[in-house]
């Protein structure tokens, strides 16, 4: 019921933001991979709240624990279970908006669907769930680098704050040297004064992330409905905020003339096949290319901003939502890791397909 994703490599995430736990069971994970905790853990770091004044002040460790389908340090090929404790829950903070429907939140649409819903932080639709979904990025993540892929986002634009540089400019190992989780330096400062002053005015803003996927051979993806694009659409597209999507020129491409778009094939020093620009984002007719995959991904601002604003109860009538509790002022540096684990997770189970495909 749409907690669920994946054909070969399979996750359901469980939990809400205010309950005892969130977690993930993953199946179809192969034996004898090497489960690597602290790079798991060092993955639940970058997404954890209360990094910086300009992150929600949750206090939250977000320490896993292991329940399954790993024995003497390898995976087992049976079914993963990982499990968080929530450790600082306030859910007094919400008590005010109990019957309330929050200006675009899934209040009213949960409502609708369910005939209930838990108040408390928006459980299930709380991005505290995505915790779960790094926890099994991180394993994909492991599996692709063996095979020597890499996948890197960075924050590329806050608001009007545009960094224009392409990734092939960056040095995309210092994304995470600074609050904001953006590469270039003097951009990230700019950004970070602009989140932090419209923290201080009690509002949000939002902004676009760029992910980059490099060594991604030829040929994977299906033809049809499982387009490699279509896949990492939808995997983004299932990120809380997420407003958009686009990959390789995107809808910037759509000023070019077919004679400026198109990517002339060449064969290299070693005999392979290359592209001498590429435009189409290392993916043609939902296949990969053999060329970096690259998208963006754009976010909303913050729904829940401390400012009152209009609304209705359950029963219809007009209220005023006035913010309370503990929330960011910008999800991107937050949501940074998330793009890399579900790209991750895209990846790994289109990899795992081309094994099938060739047995």
């Amino acid at each position: 019921m749409g907690s669920t994703y994946g054909k070969i490599f399979n996750i359901s995430t469980f939990g809400e933001s205010h309950g005892k736990a969130i977690g993930v069971v993953i199946d179809g994970c192969p034996a004898g991979v090497k489960f690597n905790e602290e790079f798991i853990q060092n993955e639940l770091d970058k997404r954890k709240p209360g990094q910086s004044r300009i992150t929600t002040q949750r206090k939250e460790a977000d320490s896993f624990q292991v329940l399954s389908g790993v024995f003497e340090g390898h995976t087992t090929g049976t079914p993963i279970a990982l499990v968080i404790f929530n450790e600082d829950q306030r859910s007094k903070d919400y008590g005010h908006i109990a019957d309330k429907f929050r200006p675009s939140h899934a209040d009213y649409t949960y409502s609708a669907k369910y005939g209930n819903r838990d108040y408390r932080g928006g459980g299930r639709s709380s991005a505290r769930e995505t915790a779960a979904r790094v926890a099994a990025g991180a394993i994909a993540k492991e599996i692709l680098a063996s095979v020597g892929i890499e996948i890197s986002a960075y924050v590329n634009q806050v608001g009007k704050l545009k960094l224009d540089k392409s990734y092939q400019e960056l040095d995309l190992s210092q994304t995470y040297s600074n609050a904001v989780r953006c590469p270039d330096a003097t951009m990230a400062e700019e950004m970070f004064n602009y989140i932090d002053e419209t923290r201080k005015k009690g509002d949000s803003i939002g902004g676009v992330i760029t992910c980059v996927a490099k060594g991604v051979p030829a040929g994977w993806g299906e033809p049809v409905f499982d387009k490699l694009h279509a896949e990492l659409g939808k995997a983004m597209l299932s990120i809380n905020a997420v407003k958009g999507f686009d990959y390789g020129s995107g809808f910037d491409g759509t000023e070019l003339y077919g004679s400026e778009h198109n990517d002339a094939f060449y064969t290299d020093q070693d005999g392979k096949v290359k592209t001498k620009t590429n435009h189409a984002g290392g993916i043609l007719g939902g296949i990969s290319s053999g060329e970096d995959i690259y998208f963006r991904v754009a976010f909303k601002p913050t729904a829940t901003i401390m400012k009152d604003q209009d609304s209705v109860n359950e029963a219809g009538d007009a209220v005023t939502v006035s913010g309370k509790g503990r929330h960011d002022p910008c999800v991107l540096p937050r949501a940074v890791p998330i793009v890399e684990a579900m790209t991750a997770l895209v990846l790994v189970d289109f990899f795992l397909r081309s094994k099938a495909d060739k047995v």
